[in-house]
């Protein structure tokens, strides 16, 4: 019987040139914990209890944070050339999956300075993806607010098209309120034949994740989004300002 349980992988290659430490972003703290310690425990109370960390800047930091926590492998980023280059540096290791026969395994995949992310949440994400039988599926959030998100662009029929970066939305794309939380699960054949497809051809040079949902969609393969996460799960650390702010959304919490 192939093994159907989740699988995730966790972007955490990253140097937060922002944050002005030599620190890696994922190893500061909030609420008591590192940002990369929140995303794991939520990933693992999921049921994601195999975890690919991708490490980059700092890696021998976070490898050793990490420890012995069971499950976990590393994948190497050596350069930063963008977030679908990241998920690139874990292919090898997803590759084996295939050939135990389990080409529709779900790896999710989820940033690493992401703290708010809920347990909960990843489980809705999870189970819509078995009901829907999407190639891909895309955690998303219903916001007031979307200023700084990639909106969720949708046709006549509600059907999935594209995400479209803030700097890139037309005005009418603008005023969407569905928004992009960098938050995916992916059937594991599917991730990685959408991985050799996409390329450079964007204003940073750089892999982009977010182009692989539309090459799925392109090549006649169900792709969805589905609104199972909060508005306050977006909030990822990029500046000690940020995670001020992701700080006083843990004490709100527990209040």
């Amino acid at each position: 019987m192939p093994d159907t349980s989740p699988i995730a992988i966790v972007l955490a290659a990253g140097k937060g040139t922002r944050m002005n430490s030599d620190l890696p972003k994922v190893l500061h703290k909030a609420a008591g914990k590192t940002l990369l310690a929140w995303v794991l425990d939520a990933l693992n109370d999921a049921g994601c209890h195999e975890q690919i960390v991708v490490v980059g800047y700092g890696g021998a930091e976070v490898r050793a944070h990490i420890g012995t926590r069971p499950g976990v492998q590393f994948a190497v980023q050596h350069k930063q050339l963008g977030t679908g280059d990241a998920v690139r540096a874990a292919a090898p290791l997803i590759e084996p999956i295939l050939a135990k026969g389990s080409h529709s395994r779900p790896v999710v995949i989820v940033c690493g300075d992401s703290p708010l992310l809920r347990p909960s949440s990843i489980q809705r994400l999870l189970e819509a993806f078995q009901s829907t039988g999407a190639a891909c599926l895309l955690g998303t959030a219903i916001t007031e607010d979307p200023t700084g998100l990639g909106r969720i662009v949708r046709d006549t029929n509600n059907r999935f098209v594209c995400i479209t970066e803030e700097k890139d939305a037309t005005e009418s794309e603008r005023l969407i309120q569905e928004v992009n939380m960098s938050t995916y699960v992916f059937a594991a054949d599917q991730l990685l034949k959408a991985l050799k497809k996409i390329d450079t051809d964007n204003a940073a040079g750089e892999y982009y994740l977010t182009d692989c949902p539309k090459v799925l969609l392109d090549a006649g393969e169900p792709v969805d989004a589905v609104a199972c996460l909060d508005p306050s799960e977006s909030l990822s650390v990029n500046t000690p300002q940020q995670l001020q702010a992701v700080a006083k959304a843990f004490q709100a919490m527990l209040r």
